[in-house]
């Protein structure tokens, strides 16, 4: 065995992580910038909360909360322009996938003169704020990953960028914080963490390592299942799935995902459907598609997830988040050319050519 395992955030988990915690964030400079939505920090309880430990250490902070649901450039364009005039020493970032990735580029911008398109050549001649991640959502997992992706209106997709220096230095999961977000998006969420150690444990750049940390996450989310089918989302539920959704994280950070991310993002981008839905659409075509060439490591998924085969896990997700929209055959061909550009294709176990993808899509015509 030969692999490199390299994790750097100084991640606190629990109920009340903040304010037993808030004490670590006093090393980081004396004045922050708070990168957020408009909504679920607020909702959620965390914004008060980090506002809370940074008054009690005297630490002076503004708060940038425009980040867009699937930020574009042009909006961490604005959050780093913000950043860099208030001479924000670190950067806190709160809320789902689209704060947390949004945080990380203003970190970057705001000690670097370029232009957002400059972020994806990862290479800045300083380096990035510190980033202090706090999730509200049990979904990306980004609190623990390098990686950014914002939305490329010129590529009509989403991109990734991130370096060593683009991890947060901490992050605060407390499981609490999740509770104000509504079904549909815990539900949404959860798959999304659910394809994220499932695609780890699938990539070429699996290692031993990654396959305990993905069949664990794997695990986690089908111990759930039940709950999240009848919608009863109780504190131990939430609790199981922000701790699946880190591990998730972990694991994309060394194997990065496949081509249900690289697919997924059209239907992001081109009709608006949340990232972890348009994940989920696409999985159980993505096994099938796969099962010849990891038949015992599917086969795997569908015992920790407590399945029988891939027809029950395609009715479960088809419960939980419903059916793939219809799409027309332009649309197809136009989703398969863009995924076929993303790096996700290059990590899937079995090769992918342009046609496979059309393949998929034609499949989830149903």
């Amino acid at each position: 065995m030969q692999f490199k395992f390299h994790m750097p955030v100084k991640a606190y988990f629990g109920e009340g992580c903040i304010s037993k915690n808030g004490s670590e964030l006093a090393k980081y400079g004396r004045k922050a910038i708070i990168v957020t939505g408009g909504r679920s920090a607020k909702l959620s309880g965390a914004l008060s909360d980090i506002c809370a430990a940074l008054e009690q250490l005297d630490i002076e902070y503004t708060i940038y909360d425009k980040v867009q649901n699937n930020p574009t450039l042009d909006n961490v364009r604005e959050g780093g322009a913000m950043a860099r005039q208030y001479g924000a020493c670190f950067v806190v970032g709160i809320g789902g996938g689209s704060p947390l990735d949004a945080a990380k580029a203003v970190a970057v911008l705001a000690v670097n003169d370029i232009e957002p398109e400059q972020l994806f050549t990862n290479d800045f001649a300083n380096r990035p704020l510190p980033v202090v991640a706090i999730p509200t959502t049990a979904g990306t997992g980004s609190e623990v990953t390098p990686y950014s992706i914002l939305t490329r209106t010129d590529k009509q997709t989403k991109i990734s960028f991130g370096t060593p220096d683009t991890f947060p230095a901490i992050a605060f999961l407390d499981p609490h914080y999740t509770e104000s977000q509504p079904l549909e998006v815990t539900v949404n969420t959860a798959v999304d963490a659910l394809s994220h150690s499932m695609e780890g444990y699938l990539g070429k750049r699996r290692t031993e390592a990654t396959d305990i940390l993905a069949r664990e996450g794997i695990r986690l989310f089908g111990s759930c299942l039940g709950s999240l089918r009848i919608g009863n989302i109780g504190p131990e539920t939430r609790e199981a799935l922000l701790y699946a959704s880190m591990l998730g994280g972990m694991v994309i950070t060394h194997t990065g995902t496949t081509i249900i991310h690289g697919l997924g993002y059209n239907y992001t981008y081109f009709s608006g459907i949340p990232h972890g839905k348009a994940n989920g659409y696409l999985i159980a075509e993505y096994l099938r598609f796969n099962y010849e060439y990891a038949k015992d490591r599917i086969d795997d998924i569908l015992a920790l997830m407590g399945l029988a085969d891939l027809d029950e896990m395609d009715a479960v997700l088809a419960e939980l988040i419903g059916r793939a929209p219809a799409i027309t055959g332009e649309e197809i061909s136009r989703y398969a050319a863009i995924t076929m550009t993303q790096r996700s294709t290059a990590t899937n176990i079995r090769p992918v050519e342009a046609q496979d993808i059309e393949g998929i899509l034609k499949r989830l015509q149903k």
